[in-house]
């Protein structure tokens, strides 16, 4: 019998998990500059705000994953997604740094239940055939959240201040989770990890898959350089010659949009021409745009963002894909694991370049980035099998 793909509806819910997961996230990065004078605070004080949440990702990814492979993805997603809006209402309370950086990490603990428990509904329910071009709409979705948060943040900043962000996203983030909760399918192909001894035995098992590992090892490189570049532009940027402030900044991560039109395109490519190739290829991408962001002339600035950003979202439509192929089972703690390992990269992408920014600036971060993009397609060539 033929296998259909998803339905419209199945869709729709995995878009507004994609996007609720990053409304939120990188939320802070366009205020940095303006966090940096209001609690007169360094560089990598406020980048804190960035990598807190993304540290949490990483702590709590493994268990989440473990609790969707006994509970079930649905339930997961949708328990994650009110966790979430309330810790993103909570931020707006926050009245000095150090509690501002709480709110942001219990932020961060609530968004892998929704990151591992998508991936893996997608690998279980989308024959597959469909898996790569359903993964793109999952993650098209992740694209548009990323942007409407840091965009929106910044605009709102601008003209009523920080707070009134924060209360917005957290509204925002339940009207999506009761919409997944509608149109999400109840999974039918899932099957339920009855004891805690056979969830840890699966990790135990995932360690010891050379695919997954490699497949970890390049989620961890392509979530450095993403949190690297769109972190650290902000002072880039805020600086002279530039001296853009935070609505300006906002509008920066427009580039992004660029991504949710390449990745739907990236999941037809996936299915065509298998992973490696497309990884090797958006490696690529990443280290030409950040070595155009070196001119001191914001269009071409912006461009090079856009080319780097559209070559990180094909390797992670690459990287996500791979992952429920190369897992045979319990794919919800596999992708907890690569959720970790992806996260633990953003949060040494966002505190790494910070430690050397006085002495290097952006050039030193440009260099860090393009190291690892060389890193992650040597991974790739080598280790990656089609």
């Amino acid at each position: 019998m033929e296998e259909h793909r998803l339905s419209p509806a199945a869709h729709s819910a995995l878009f507004l998990a994609g996007f609720g997961a990053f409304i939120c996230l990188y939320a802070t990065q366009p205020l940095l500059p303006e966090f940096r004078q209001i609690f007169r605070a360094s560089e990598l004080m406020v980048s804190l705000t960035v990598s807190a949440p993304i540290l949490a990702v990483a702590l709590a990814a493994p268990f989440l994953g473990l609790l969707a492979d006994a509970v079930g993805r649905r339930r997961v997603i949708v328990v994650a997604m009110l966790g979430l809006a309330a810790a993103a209402a909570l931020t707006a309370t926050a009245v000095n740094l150090s509690e501002l950086i709480l709110w942001r990490f219990l932020q961060g603990f609530f968004v892998p239940g929704i990151l591992a428990s998508s991936m893996a509904y997608i690998s279980e329910e989308s024959p597959d055939r469909y898996v790569g071009s359903t993964m793109s709409i999952y993650l098209t979705g992740a694209i548009v959240g990323g942007f409407t948060g840091r965009f929106f943040t910044g605009l709102m900043a601008h003209h009523w201040g920080w707070r009134v962000p924060f209360a917005v996203l957290g509204v925002v983030t339940l009207a999506g989770a009761l919409a997944i909760w509608r149109l999400l399918p109840r999974p039918i192909r899932f099957v339920r990890q009855n004891s805690a001894a056979a969830s840890l035995g699966s990790i135990t098992m995932h360690l010891r898959n050379s695919q997954l590992l490699a497949t970890y090892v390049v989620g961890f490189n392509v979530l450095f350089c993403m949190v690297a570049a769109f972190t650290y532009v902000n002072f880039y940027l805020a600086d002279k010659p530039f001296y853009l402030g935070s609505a300006a900044l906002g509008t920066i991560f427009a580039v992004y949009l660029v991504g949710a039109a390449v990745t739907p395109v990236a999941g037809s490519i996936l299915d065509r021409i298998g992973y490696r190739l497309a990884l090797m290829g958006a490696a690529g991408m990443v280290a030409i745009g950040m070595l155009l962001t070196l001119a001191h002339y914001v269009p071409v600035i912006i461009s090079g963002l856009a080319i780097a950003a559209s070559g990180v979202f094909i390797c992670q439509a690459a990287a996500s894909s791979n992952v429920g192929k190369a897992a045979s089972s319990a794919r919800s703690s596999a992708a907890g694991l690569y959720v970790a390992l992806y996260y633990l990269g953003g949060c040494t992408g966002s505190i790494l370049p910070g430690l050397f920014w006085k002495q290097t600036g952006w050039p030193g971060c440009v260099t860090i980035i393009v190291c690892m993009q060389i890193f992650t397609s040597m991974i790739a060539y080598y280790l990656w099998r089609d």
